[in-house]
């Protein structure tokens, strides 16, 4: 979601200011904007304004960030930093060039149909959501599993794991260009408690926690970036000169990082300067359908790459809803089939996260940018990945100055999920957190379990207590399609506390299906499907029977539940819905 100067995916917006604010300081006139540029009479679409300059900072550092974070988090996997950046970011690169270029276009196209300078382009980027579930749910284990389970060397490991992502990225753009001619049913089909609440599972537990490790890791500059970031993109407080909340943490953390490098102090370390892949070739390969064999490896995969593309969609509603309530009245199947198109062209050419439009387009108008500001983005964000800068900039700029960016976007899209809720549902949104708890728990445990130090030891799981095992083992399924299993856990929820348990009725029983096959709950390494009952040559494909008694219990429940909800509808009066109020 974006706000204000940053922030990403799918959400929606008050676009009215706090109670609180100081008198003249609405949407025209932010202190911390700055003043748009006025209305003129037409004489042609002025795309390139004052404001354009703050509005630009806020997207294109929330992008570069978000690529800054697929190197890093691979990087934590052992995956080869030279191979994410020459294989796998010019095609994520491509698709915010390929997005943003085309909002671009349709600004022009609607300043030319309202014959007004006073339409803002659309804000596109990169899915935050998908940089931390894609490349910590998807990319890392696949590589680690390459390399682990399957005895690849880290080079071949990378490539499968490169393979993996494209058909994940590619299958996420169908579904989104598919889903595009029906977003409005979807989004009256499933409440904003399911869709919202798993983003904010996912901003809590992902977005928000773990760029932590990293900016306290150097506290001092961290704390500097998180503390401007925060104050003036949430408390709303401006800079000096309206300076932008992420250029300046930028500019003073970082400066004080390399004070701090020069000093000598312990843990700073000017950056050795990597050599420059000048026009890197290696994502071209993609283009040649070499990754067309991996849709085997890749399935496991797709159950939790897809709940994001449908967040993203949903995403795409709001945010338009939110640039019409502006004045910016954009074509809702449009804007989504853009951002599906980007998607997968991004995907055909060897990029491994989705592009989403940003949430937040009324405080990019109110800055007073108008195509300038996305032009800007889609041009240095798509140089830096296919000219191969990015590399540079990734050794230059300190990580403690950028990430803080990430827990405001966390916060944000939490505090959004509820905003943008029906208060009747906030428990919906709550219980749809749960999940990915269990997932963060997972994470640090394997770790720690899967560390060489007790490898040497001689230790594994099996050598743990029983009560931790089983402990673990139910962490492990709930963990395993935790995004899915939010969505379908609010979805139900909302449905009951709206008094229509048939539909409550039907999600669970729909749970005890996907349990069945490993769309939720997989006790499996690495989350893989399976089918719960076949013969002997399907080989892995067969759940194993040390897993299928807790899968089969996992699955009854649900259907148990799902049968009560149908009967207990018949003694429900629909008329009234509890705690009916927002």
């Amino acid at each position: 979601m974006e706000l204000s100067s940053d922030s990403n995916s799918g959400g929606s917006i008050e676009d009215k200011p706090p109670s609180d604010e100081p008198v003249g300081a609405g949407p025209s006139e932010s202190p911390m904007l700055g003043s748009p540029t006025p209305p003129t009479a037409w004489g042609g679409y002025r795309w390139l304004t004052p404001g354009d300059v703050n509005a630009f900072f806020g997207l294109m550092l929330d992008n570069l960030t978000g690529l800054f974070l697929v190197v890093i988090l691979l990087s934590g996997f052992g995956f080869p930093t030279d191979f994410a950046i020459s294989a796998l970011i010019p095609g994520t690169a491509l698709g915010v060039l390929i997005g943003d270029l085309a909002f671009v276009y349709f600004a022009f196209r609607l300043a030319k149909k309202k014959q007004s300078s006073d339409v803002t382009a659309m804000p596109l980027g990169l899915d935050t959501p998908s940089v931390f579930g894609i490349s910590l749910l998807i990319l890392g284990p696949s590589f680690v599993q390459g390399v682990d389970t399957l005895g690849l060397s880290p080079e071949a490991a990378a490539r499968r794991t490169w393979h993996i992502g494209i058909w994940c990225i590619v299958m996420s753009g169908l579904l989104k260009l598919a889903m595009a001619p029906a977003t409005n049913w979807v989004r009256r089909v499933i409440p904003r408690a399911g869709l919202l609440g798993s983003l904010a599972a996912i901003a809590l537990a992902l977005i928000s926690f773990f760029p932590l490790t990293e900016i306290l890791a150097q506290s001092l500059p961290g704390f500097l970036a998180l503390s401007i970031v925060l104050t003036t993109l949430i408390a709303r407080i401006p800079l000096p000169k309206n300076i932008p909340g992420t250029l300046g943490a930028l500019i003073v953390a970082g400066l004080v990082y390399y004070l701090m490098c020069g000093l000598g102090i312990e843990g700073y370390h000017f950056p050795t300067i990597s050599e420059i892949e000048w026009l890197p070739t290696a994502w071209m390969e993609a283009t040649s359908g070499s990754w067309l064999g991996a849709f085997a490896d890749a399935l496991p995969y797709l159950p939790i790459a897809l709940p994001f593309a449908i967040a993203t969609v949903v995403g795409g509603i709001d945010c338009t809803e939110s640039a019409a309530a502006a004045g910016d009245d954009y074509h809702t199947p449009t804007v989504v089939g853009v951002e599906a198109v980007a998607t997968l062209l991004a995907g055909l050419c060897g990029g491994v996260i989705q592009t989403t439009p940003y949430i937040g387009h009324p405080a990019y108008k109110a800055m007073g940018g108008r195509a300038g500001y996305t032009l800007g983005t889609a041009l240095v964000i798509g140089s830096a990945g296919l000219l191969g800068y990015f590399t540079f900039l990734n050794d230059v700029i300190p990580k403690p100055a950028v990430l803080p960016i990430l827990v405001f976007i966390g916060l944000e899209i939490t505090a959004q999920s509820f905003s943008a809720t029906p208060k009747r549902h906030y428990a919906a949104v709550a219980i749809a957190c749960l999940p990915a708890l269990a997932s963060l728990v997972f994470n640090f445990c394997d770790r720690i379990l899967s560390d060489p130090a007790l490898g040497r030891a001689g230790l594994s799981l099996a050598d743990l207590s029983p009560p931790f095992q089983e402990a673990f083992g139910v962490i492990t399924m709930l963990a395993s399609g935790f995004i899915l299993t939010s969505l379908l856990w609010a979805w139900g929820l909302a449905a009951a506390i709206d008094r229509r348990l048939r539909v409550a009725g039907g999600v669970y029983l729909a749970c005890g299906l996907f349990t069945l096959v490993g769309l939720m709950h997989s006790p499996l390494q690495g989350n893989r499907l399976f089918v719960p009952f076949g013969p002997d040559s399907w080989g892995e494909l067969v759940l194993g029977g040390e897993y299928q008694e807790r899968v089969f219990e996992f699955a009854a429940g649900y259907a148990v539940v799902g049968v009560l909800f149908l009967i207990w509808d018949r003694f429900v009066d629909t008329t009234t819905i509890a705690g009916d109020h927002e």
